[in-house]
């Protein structure tokens, strides 16, 4: 499996967290997370993206 950069994913992490919940922009931004790690589901999505970026030696973002 592709990995995402860990930067990409940072990003992409902070921008899911801050956007509102319900927003389109939530939605793609939702997809792209389990894209990007090969997750279905928004929550085992988030779970590994903040895995990955600990293993990656990147500091995810606090929630």
């Amino acid at each position: 499996m592709l990995k995402p950069h860990p930067e990409f994913l940072r990003k992409l992490l902070a921008d899911y967290e801050t956007a509102p919940a319900e927003s389109t922009r939530a939605q793609d931004l939702a997809y792209t997370l389990c894209v990007s790690t090969g997750t279905r589901d928004v929550n085992l999505a988030l779970q590994t993206a903040h895995r990955m970026l600990t293993s990656s030696g990147t500091t995810p973002l606090a929630a």
